[in-house]
């Protein structure tokens, strides 16, 4: 293990140091999982001034960060959200134009049986009252 961090508190060099395992090895808890000073700081729960107050353990972080070649799989399952979210708004676009015009039709539809309706009325109440022809005893 390495020398204690002279500027920050153990608790906080501990919370840094398992925030920097975390996000190295692709596991992080409260971030998007870049390798970014930032998101260190996230990770561990810490403020941004007290993140730059543990120089030794930034410099390990930019020294793991280096040597790390394998970018994060974040950027490629962003991307492959993205496409498929727009995808997603593309079919519910398309859907929602034709539930639009059918609404339109029903609409007319009703509408016009609505005044059907009321011109039949009309016309049997021109006609009178109908009288049965044969009665019940």
């Amino acid at each position: 293990m390495t020398a204690p961090e002279p500027d920050v508190s153990a608790r906080t060099a501990t919370a840094l140091r398992s925030a920097m395992h975390r996000l190295l090895n692709g596991r992080s808890e409260r971030t998007d999982g870049r390798l970014t000073k930032a998101n260190l700081g996230r990770e561990a729960q810490i403020s941004h001034a007290t993140l730059h107050r543990a120089k030794t353990i930034l410099r390990e972080w930019e020294t793991a960060v280096a040597q790390t070649h394998t970018p994060t799989r974040e950027p490629v399952t962003h991307t492959a959200e993205l496409s498929a979210l727009r995808t997603e708004i593309t079919t519910a676009r398309t859907e929602n134009s034709r539930l639009r015009r059918q609404l339109d039709a029903a609409a007319t539809v009703i509408c016009t049986l609505h005044h059907e309706n009321i011109a039949l009325r009309d016309h049997l109440a021109e006609q009178g009252t109908v009288i049965p022809l044969h009665q019940s005893s």
